[in-house]
């Protein structure tokens, strides 16, 4: 009688073309749409460092503050930021890729200008933050991080 269905509506032009447009998203269909692939990745990526830097920077804090209170407020300050994102990434939705791409932009700036800041001045940071030295304490991932998830978000936008 026809050509199968696919369950999907297409017209003429989408026909001649050879290809039929993707349904949009439900709510739930968009925020799993972030942590797919790539995305899981850099979910369980953020979680880790979430983990990693809220720990050391409470009991910096909580037992050394006076000892280097510049160092461990930016580690704070870097635990708050990837727990924002991890947070934007299992939400999903546009307007929480849309935060998660801003707050990525913010960290990349910050790891570059804390990194440069402990090379050109290490006496400003008796110890090292998260982001010292570009994140080497860490394998380098706090700058590796922001610019895949930049990458990772860019691709996902619709």
């Amino acid at each position: 009688m026809g050509e199968p269905t696919t369950g999907a509506r297409t017209t003429g032009t989408e026909q001649k073309e050879g290809r039929v447009n993707e349904p949009t998203p439900t709510g739930e269909e968009s925020a799993a749409r972030l942590v797919r692939g790539p995305g899981l990745l850099l979910v369980w990526l953020y979680g880790v460092m979430s983990v990693g830097a809220v720990s050391r920077s409470v009991y910096q804090i909580a037992t050394e503050f006076e000892h280097a209170p510049l160092a461990y407020s930016l580690s704070a300050v870097a635990a708050l930021v990837y727990a924002f994102i991890t947070y934007t990434l299992v939400r999903g939705g546009e307007t929480a890729r849309k935060a998660a791409l801003v707050c990525c932009a913010a960290e990349l700036a910050g790891v570059l200008t804390v990194g440069t800041w402990t090379l050109a001045e290490p006496s400003a940071f008796p110890d090292a933050t998260v982001w010292s030295d570009y994140g080497m304490g860490y394998l380098f991932i706090p700058v590796l991080l922001p610019v895949t998830g930049i990458l990772w978000l860019r691709k996902a936008r619709r």
